[in-house]
């Protein structure tokens, strides 16, 4: 089963309600993903970084999510600053970078990052399972939060179902190359995967059926708004808002 590192602590964040964290951090990221003001978008991550401070997790493993995805950020600065139209800012040989595209690619830099350390902080500090309880309870669809619940259960189930496969495949003389024979091989791989999947899901909702499931995901937990919730949600609202001003002043 995927590995839940930062879900367990005793920070401020970790204690609070699952349902205002959703809120909170869908919100801020919508609001952070629309605007382009370099003013609004910094004091966007300046909060994302005092969330992060305030849940205390390991600055080594929240480092290491970040480099993840600024690898992936990285080939945008490669192309971005050189296929943007703009006011030339600088050459590399026949190259020529625009002020619009290093603008352009450091909001990108800048909205990703912050998004990212509000989902660390507001959401990977809260339990799978809480989180899809949560979800229900804000009245998200029914087979959204089961889709949800079970593919986090389940994706390990399918991980151990591929590697059978790879194994299965290696013991019979299997080697990959770049030919015809090699693509056809995985193609049925990537089938067989499927087919298997499909067969799993199958027994584990007839297992369901048998044991009493009529399409309702019951719990036991409850959860309850406190002063520590109120506060957080109202000062994450005014956060909000004040970013919403910004974007606004920024472009009247």
């Amino acid at each position: 089963m995927i590995e839940e590192e930062f879900s367990t602590g005793n920070s401020f964040v970790h204690r609070l309600d699952p349902r205002v964290k959703i809120i909170s951090a869908v919100l801020f990221s919508v609001v952070v993903a629309v605007s382009d003001n370099f003013a609004a978008l910094l004091s966007a991550l300046t909060v994302s970084l005092f969330l992060i401070v305030l849940t205390k997790l390991s600055i080594r493993k929240v480092l290491y999510r970040l480099l993840l995805v600024n690898g992936l950020i990285l080939f945008l600065w490669l192309f971005l600053p050189f296929t943007y139209k703009g006011e030339a800012l600088f050459n590399i040989g026949p190259l020529v970078g625009t002020r619009e595209g290093v603008l352009f690619a450091g909001r990108i830099t800048i909205k990703c990052n912050t998004i990212l350390l509000a989902m660390i902080a507001l959401l990977s500090t809260t339990p799978i399972f809480s989180l899809g309880h949560a979800m229900s309870r804000l009245y998200c669809p029914d087979k959204l939060v089961y889709l949800f619940l079970f593919t986090y259960r389940y994706v390990h189930v399918i991980f151990l179902e591929y590697r059978k496969l790879i194994n299965a495949m290696k013991i019979r003389g299997f080697v990959p190359r770049t030919n015809i024979h090699t693509y056809r091989s995985y193609a049925y791989l990537v089938g067989m995967l499927l087919v298997r999947s499909y067969d799993r899901a199958e027994r584990i909702y007839k297992a369901m059926l048998c044991r009493g499931f009529s399409g309702r995901y019951y719990t036991m937990n409850r959860f309850s708004i406190k002063a520590g919730d109120i506060f957080y949600l109202s000062m994450m609202l005014i956060v909000i808002f004040g970013l919403v001003i910004f974007q606004w002043i920024a472009t009247a």
